[in-house]
C-alpha cells in the first residue's frame, strides 16, 4: 500500500509497499503529484508491469554517451570508433541535457528533422547517427539496467536511405586519373588506385594489408582485417600480380613496419597505411573528376567481374559481399550481357 507524508521541509514524500516488489519512494513538490505517482507504481506492480525508472531518470544522454564512448565504442573496429565519436558529438549537442527517461519518440522526431530540413544533411548520414543513439539505448535497457521500458529510437520513422552509387569509370577517365597518380612524387596512390580497379579491394583493406598476407607465386592475397571482421582471399589478376611485387620492393621501405602500403610514423611513434586522401583529392579535382570517390573503383571493379561473367557466388567471395542481395545493383550489368547473347541465339536480333 502507499503512505503519503509531509516532511520537515515542506515537500511530499510518497511510499509504496507492496508484498514482492522493492520499497519505491519519491518525493514531490505538490501532495496530488505524490498521489498520482503512488497510485501508478502500485496500479503497475498490481499488473506485474512495474519498472524500477530512477537511473533511467537520473542519467543524462551526455552521461550516458560518456560511458557508452568508454566501454562499447572501443569493442568496435578502429574505422568505427571514429566515426562512433564524431557521431556522440553530434547527438550531445542535442540530448544531452535530457535524461534517458525524457527522450521521447517525439523529441527523436524533432532530431531527425532538424538534421534533415534546417542542416541539410544526406538521409544515410542521418540513419547513422539513428543507429547510434538507438544502440545507447539498447545498451541502457539490455546491459546498463537503467529501468527503461522502450528504445524510443525503434518507434520513429527512419528516412529512407539513399540510392546506392552506380559511378562508372570510363577508359578515358582512367587513363587520366592513372597519368595523373604516376605523376606524383610517391608511387603508392597510383599502386592503390591499379590494386582497387584490379580486385575490387577497400581502401581500408589495402592500407592494412602486410607483407606477410602477400603471396605472389600463389597469386592470392588474405584479408584478415575486413570491415565483416571475417578472413578473405582474393585471387590476384596479373597486373594486381606486378602492382604488389612493385610495391613489396619499394626501394626507401623502412624497416620498422610490414605494411604494405606505409605511411609515415604518428605520434605514437607507430606506422599505419599510407594516407591517401589529401593527394587523392587534390589529383581528381585537377584533373576533373571531382565527383570520383575512392570507393567508386571497388564497384568499378566488382561491375568488371560481372562483365567477365563470374557467378554471384565467385563476385562475392571475391568483394567480401555478405549477401547476393548487396549485390542486386550490378544485376542490370548481366541483363545486358543477356542482350547480346540473345541476338547472337536469335541471329543478331532478326525474327526466324
Amino acid at each position: 500500500m502507499a503512505t503519503i507524508r509531509k516532511t520537515s521541509s515542506g515537500t511530499w514524500q510518497a511510499q509504496v509497499r507492496r508484498h514482492g516488489w522493492p520499497q519505491q519512494t519519491r518525493t514531490f513538490r505538490i501532495k496530488r503529484d505524490a498521489q498520482d505517482w503512488a497510485a501508478s507504481v502500485e496500479d503497475e506492480m498490481r499488473r506485474g508491469q512495474f519498472v524500477r525508472r530512477g537511473p533511467a531518470e537520473s542519467l543524462s544522454v551526455g552521461a550516458a554517451l560518456d560511458r557508452y564512448l568508454k566501454e562499447v565504442v572501443p569493442t568496435k573496429k578502429a574505422t568505427t570508433q571514429v566515426g562512433n565519436r564524431h557521431q556522440a558529438a553530434t547527438l550531445k549537442k542535442f540530448f544531452a541535457a535530457y535524461s534517458l527517461a525524457a527522450v521521447s519518440p517525439e523529441l527523436v522526431a524533432q532530431f531527425r528533422d532538424k538534421r534533415r530540413e534546417q542542416d541539410g544533411l544526406a538521409p544515410n548520414t542521418v540513419r547513422v547517427e539513428l543507429a547510434l543513439l538507438s544502440h545507447l539505448f539498447e545498451t541502457a535497457i539490455r546491459e546498463w539496467r537503467v529501468g527503461l521500458v522502450a528504445n524510443p529510437v525503434r518507434t520513429i520513422r527512419w528516412p529512407s536511405p539513399a540510392a546506392g552509387r552506380d559511378r562508372r569509370l570510363s577508359r578515358e577517365e582512367e587513363a587520366r586519373l592513372l597519368e595523373a597518380c604516376d605523376a606524383h612524387s610517391n608511387p603508392m596512390l597510383g599502386w592503390m588506385v591499379r590494386l582497387a580497379l584490379a580486385t575490387g579491394m577497400r581502401a581500408g583493406e589495402i592500407q592494412r594489408l602486410h607483407r606477410q598476407d602477400v603471396d605472389l607465386a600463389k597469386r592470392v592475397v588474405t584479408l584478415r582485417d575486413t570491415k565483416n571482421r571475417e578472413t578473405r582471399a582474393v585471387p590476384l589478376v596479373p597486373e594486381a600480380v606486378s602492382v604488389l611485387a612493385q610495391a613489396l620492393k619499394h626501394p626507401i621501405r623502412p624497416i620498422d613496419t610490414d605494411l604494405v602500403f606505409f605511411g609515415e610514423p604518428g605520434r605514437n611513434g607507430r606506422r599505419s597505411g599510407f594516407e591517401y586522401k589529401p593527394v587523392w583529392r587534390r589529383i581528381k579535382l585537377r584533373i576533373g573528376l571531382g565527383d570520383l570517390r575512392f570507393h567508386d573503383l571497388r564497384h568499378e571493379a566488382v561491375s568488371r567481374f560481372v562483365e567477365m561473367g563470374l557467378g554471384d557466388q565467385e563476385v562475392a567471395s571475391i568483394s567480401g559481399h555478405r549477401s547476393m542481395q548487396m549485390l542486386k545493383r550490378y544485376t542490370h550489368l548481366r541483363a545486358q550481357d543477356l542482350v547480346a547473347r540473345l541476338d547472337s541465339i536469335s541471329g543478331n536480333g532478326r525474327e526466324r
